[in-house]
């Protein structure tokens, strides 16, 4: 009778940690074989476990590929939850797109899965450099019992600009071109299903964040280097799956009025104080845009200052 019990208990938690999974992030199928996890846009928190972020998936009859490990230990175990809904395939790798937490901090847990994890060596650097800042972070964020278990794991497979990962005949093509929102930050390429996931490259519905790790002077190359393949599928770092029209409005036009803004305000004599000021109107619909859009004028004018 215990071991019913037990059995039961089991059961139920697996249900309901699913149940928990689907009310946090929303599954969208792109092509036979190949999803987005789509996370909400608002801050981390106790609930979503670090996952404010959009992630990929592609199956294969090999096994799975998963683009970004989840923004904890607890917030890969929900990822986990999700794909378990959608294929029996183990997940055989895990892609980090680059050094935001959400997008590699979650790695012991798939190691533990068995899973190789892959990620440019700008990327590891980043994560390295930044790990304990993360974690400290986190632990104000989302609580200290909800990133138990949360331990710093790097990269079984670097490369510098390039890389392609193939996968029960599934091939996937990975570039990292330059910095843009952080150092290492790479696409993903699924040409069979003209779909790329951008990771932090592109923010598509909410504001994106110049932060004093980003760099402003490149991020505009990497969303073009991104955008020559002319994709069909647009996944962002942050968002919905969208188009290239989209994504373009969303960052690349954001960056770019940024950038033209304040060269204009330094060129008028303007300071780091009064840069808040610059017109970012246009992009008021963006989520999160009274949050970050002043901070993000002080940072690009900290950086645009001395190039």
């Amino acid at each position: 009778m215990s071991r019913f019990f037990a059995l039961f208990a089991c059961l139920f938690a697996f249900v309901a940690n699913a149940a928990q999974a689907e009310q946090v992030m929303q599954v969208t199928p792109i092509a036979p074989g190949t999803y987005a996890l789509v996370g909400p846009t608002v801050q981390r928190n106790p609930e979503n476990l670090g996952n404010n972020s959009t992630h990929g998936l592609i199956v294969t009859d090999d096994g799975a590929v998963l683009i970004d490990a989840g923004g904890s230990y607890k917030g890969a175990q929900m990822l986990h939850e999700l794909i378990k809904g959608l294929t029996e395939q183990p997940v055989r790798y895990v892609i980090n797109t680059g050094g935001q937490d959400h997008r590699w901090i979650g790695n012991s847990y798939w190691k533990e899965q068995g899973a190789s994890i892959v990620a440019s060596a700008d990327a590891v650097a980043d994560q390295q450099n930044r790990a304990s800042m993360q974690q400290t972070i986190l632990t104000a964020l989302i609580g200290a019992d909800m990133l138990q278990g949360t331990t710093p794991a790097y990269a079984d497979i670097t490369f510098e600009d390039s890389y392609e990962l193939t996968l029960g005949g599934v091939t996937l093509q990975l570039s990292h071109p330059v910095a843009a929102h952080t150092p290492g930050d790479t696409f993903v390429w699924h040409p069979a299903t003209e779909t790329v996931f951008t990771g932090d490259i592109v923010y598509v519905g909410r504001i994106l964040g110049v932060m004093e790790f980003s760099t402003g002077a490149t991020w505009l190359d990497a969303f073009d280097a991104m955008a020559a393949l002319q994709p069909a599928h647009v996944v962002p770092g942050h968002g919905p799956v969208t188009d290239l029209a989209t994504a373009t409005r969303d960052t690349r036009d954001y960056l770019a009025n940024l950038r033209e803004m304040i060269g204009a305000h330094i060129e008028n004599g303007g300071d780091i104080i009064t840069a808040v000021d610059v017109d970012q109107s246009a992009f008021a619909y963006l989520d999160n845009f009274e949050t970050l859009a002043k901070r993000n004028a002080q940072e690009m004018f900290s950086q645009m200052e001395w190039e």
